[in-house]
């Protein structure tokens, strides 16, 4: 049975430094939760707290609506996934996933994890996490220590395997990329405090701070005076690469979009896209990034006309003039 879980007013301190600063969240039941962010940001002390290997020094933690915040890790119906497996080597895979039930065993796999692949670990310590069912699963950055391909193999794993048990996941990661392709909703951190809870995709499209808007992916942050020069308004805006278009000689501009003329100051390949670094007319630089399907090359020097749509800035509050 999946359960909600709520982090209210949540502080932790280590001496002079504030790790979790008046954090409040919400996991609705079933939900798949992540907390994304840079090293130090506070997430995966938030979720030490709900596991309860550390105390809050002021707030509470809820789970199914029950205070738990002076509970023992023990007694808390939830189960912990680490980046690091772990797993006892002295048992078997068996072993190791009937450790989670105390008294039954689960008979089968009798290698050692020092014989598993860095994914098999992972699966036995998916498997030993799940196999008494709790009510909420924590995992902490459990693909980190794997390889491209196996960690993108390994995210479709968990999105189906979450669906599958319907359990409510919690999980800490550093990957944008991990944050945005599994998550139901993110909650994103920086310096101890939560800059922005939302769906992915809003998170993408429309990020609430200047920080969201460099962390997650990739963003041009413009300023008041390059704004004014380019869009006619003297607000900071953020605009994704891949936004915007470089025209093709006479290509006709939309009625709601904005042009400005530049130089191609830089060039970077890519593989699928490639990225351009172009400097422009009025002032400034901006990073554009185009499909390698039907575009034609460009070179560093070479003249062009770029177009964004005007409702792709999107506005920044909290970037100085």
């Amino acid at each position: 049975m999946a359960a909600e879980v709520s982090v209210e007013g949540i502080r932790k301190t280590y001496g002079d430094v504030v790790a979790v600063d008046d954090v409040d969240l919400r996991v609705g039941e079933g939900e798949f939760f992540t907390l994304l962010g840079p090293s130090g940001s506070g997430k995966t002390t938030t979720l030490r707290i709900i596991a309860g290997f550390e105390r809050p020094d002021t707030g509470r933690v809820t789970l199914g609506g029950a205070d738990i915040t002076q509970q023992p890790p023990y007694a808390r119906d939830v189960n912990t996934v680490f980046q690091d497996y772990a797993l006892f080597p002295h048992m078997t895979v068996g072993q190791n996933v009937a450790y989670g039930l105390m008294v039954r065993k689960v008979p089968g796999d009798e290698r050692r994890p020092a014989q598993l692949s860095g994914g098999q670990r992972q699966r036995v310590a998916l498997a030993r996490a799940l196999v008494n069912r709790p009510s909420v699963l924590l995992l902490d950055e459990p693909l980190g220590a794997l390889d491209l391909k196996l960690r993108e193999a390994m995210q479709e794993e968990l999105k189906a395997l979450q669906r599958q048990v319907g359990i409510t996941f919690v999980y800490v990661t550093h990957d944008q990329g991990e944050a945005l392709a599994m998550s139901d909703r993110v909650a994103v951190f920086n310096l101890g405090r939560i800059e922005q809870i939302d769906t992915p995709s809003a998170i993408y499209d429309r990020p609430a701070t200047a920080f969201v808007a460099g962390f997650v992916g990739a963003s041009n942050m413009v300023d008041a005076a390059t704004a004014g020069k380019l869009m006619g308004q003297d607000r900071p805006f953020a605009l994704r690469p891949e936004r915007i278009r470089i025209l093709t000689a006479g290509q006709a501009v939309a009625a709601d979009a904005v042009e400005v003329a530049g130089t191609v100051d830089g060039v970077s390949f890519l593989g699928a896209t490639t990225r351009y670094r172009v400097a422009l007319a009025p002032g400034g630089a901006i990073d554009v990034v185009e499909s390698n399907l039907d575009a034609v090359p460009k070179s560093p020097g070479e003249a062009v006309r770029l177009s964004w749509r005007r409702d792709h800035a999107h506005p920044l509050t909290d970037v100085a003039a």
